[in-house]
């Protein structure tokens, strides 16, 4: 008599059925800071820097005073060019004089015409000086206000780049420090031109128009997010062909003053919402020479390899844009031992074990 063969049971599985959800669709940009503006601050007249009035990385208001360069010279050259101008108006006013006596004794043949004449041409010239001497006051008034340097902007002034007792000026506009308007901040990020591409071409007419693009989230380099979401500000005219990328800057409100010029962030803009989209687990994807498929189980418990073409990432999931019907039940795990035309028992996919919130570990 011949033993009975028993069959062996058909394989255990575990399915999951493909999730539908509007997904959004996101595009990360890494890029650096910097002020809204970055003034630099210049010895604008040549002299000794006498004081230095701020503290170096310390927020100021536009007109405070930062330096003062030895104000003297420049007091002197004032004071000359008030005599000038003085003198020149005394020579205008007896020029008028003479003028004015002449004119009538002109006409009684007490003097001669020449002689009117060259009293009206030095009353020319006498004039012609005072407003020579007048344009010489004002610019050693100027100068002599340029000793005292102010700020130009509200912002954060970094550090002196000169210190008290230096000579600054001579023969060129000395760099003493900068000032960084960082309130709002803007953050310039380098965007590739396929993912420029990608953008520009879901709207074409819109090239060339004011950027408009917000609710952009900017995340710092110890992974916290600024509260603040940013705008699009500007975009650079032609992508840079060393890098092949086009240059954006993208501004963000800064009211804490947390965020500083030079720093690292991640911008993420969002590109778009995919309505509807069939999501699988991650590993339910297998990928074999850049071909990527799922299994399916059918109604008859028979596993079907379908060819997927899959989108975008989300969390722990693909998007999967063709291959596989909305309904369908795919094999999450145990996938290794499968092949088409297989009968399998078919177990529902146990939900991810969330972790304990913080308050409630601390309260056991």
């Amino acid at each position: 008599m011949k033993p009975v063969v028993v069959a062996p049971p058909p394989p255990e599985v575990y399915v999951t059925p493909v999730v539908q959800r509007d997904v959004p669709t996101y595009l990360d940009l890494v890029g650096q800071t910097e002020g809204d503006q970055d003034v630099d601050v210049r010895a604008r007249v040549e002299g000794f820097l006498e004081t230095m009035t701020f503290r170096e990385g310390s927020f100021v208001r536009r007109g405070d005073q930062l330096y003062l360069i030895d104000p003297k010279p420049f007091e002197a050259a004032l004071a000359a060019a008030n005599a000038d101008k003085a003198t020149a108006q005394a020579r205008l006013e007896k020029a008028n004089n003479d003028v004015a006596r002449y004119t009538p004794l002109v006409v009684k043949q007490a003097v001669s015409q020449q002689e009117l004449d060259n009293a009206r041409a030095a009353q020319d010239a006498a004039r012609s000086q005072v407003d020579a001497g007048g344009a010489a006051v004002e610019k050693a008034t100027l100068d002599l206000g340029y000793t005292r340097v102010r700020a130009p902007i509200d912002g954060l002034v970094g550090l002196t780049k000169v210190k008290p007792g230096s000579l600054v000026g001579r023969g060129e506009s000395t760099l003493l420090t900068t000032i960084s308007q960082i309130n709002p901040i803007v953050l310039r990020v380098g965007v590739t031109e396929a993912d420029y591409l990608r953008v520009v071409k879901r709207n074409p007419g819109r090239t060339g128009d004011d950027p408009r693009a917000g609710g952009i989230e900017l995340t710092l380099a110890d992974g916290s997010t600024h509260p603040e979401t940013g705008t699009v500000s500007n975009v650079e005219r032609a992508v840079n062909a060393s890098t092949g990328t086009l240059s954006l800057q993208i501004t963000f409100a800064n009211p804490s003053n947390v965020v500083r010029p030079g720093q690292y962030g991640r911008a993420r803009l969002l590109l778009e919402t995919r309505r509807n989209a069939m999501l699988v687990p991650q590993r339910a994807v297998q990928e074999l020479q850049n071909l990527r498929s799922v299994a399916v189980v059918g109604p008859d418990n028979k596993v079907a390899f379908h060819n997927v073409k899959v989108g975008p990432r989300v969390e722990s999931m693909w998007v999967i844009e063709e291959g596989i019907e909305p309904n369908a039940q795919v094999v999450a795990e145990g996938l290794q031992a499968l092949r088409d035309g297989l009968t399998v028992r078919t177990k529902p996919m146990p939900a991810p074990a969330t972790a304990p919130s913080t308050s409630s570990a601390e309260a056991r």
